[in-house]
């Protein structure tokens, strides 16, 4: 994601903080306060994610559709580079999760 997509509207802005940007990865963690939410962004690489807590997000996606994703800390799940999407922290407490974009072309 780039700086330019992480503007979240009318909702708080979730805090991201990069802990590793070098020729292969980067990695960041992302903090949402209630409501927080990424803004909409398009993800240029693979990517996992690696959730540090429990609980539910919203993923508004193209089209005006949204849905719910569970998630469980310490359960990572991966997707592929052209995900579309703004991540919403839909719990009534912080959620934060470890994302790690891989550089390298497969």
């Amino acid at each position: 994601m780039t700086d330019a997509t992480m503007k979240a509207g009318s909702r708080p802005a979730a805090v991201p903080t990069v802990q590793i940007d070098d020729e292969r990865f980067r990695v960041i963690e992302w903090r949402f306060a209630p409501g927080a939410a990424t803004g909409w962004h398009r993800h240029e690489m693979d990517y996992v994610v690696v959730p540090m807590t429990t609980g539910r997000l919203l993923l508004e996606e193209p089209g005006g559709t949204s849905r719910h994703a569970a998630l469980t800390a310490g359960v990572s799940y991966t997707r592929l580079a052209g995900v579309e999407h703004d991540v919403i922290n839909d719990n009534d407490t912080e959620f934060v999760f470890v994302e790690i974009e891989a550089k390298q072309k497969r």
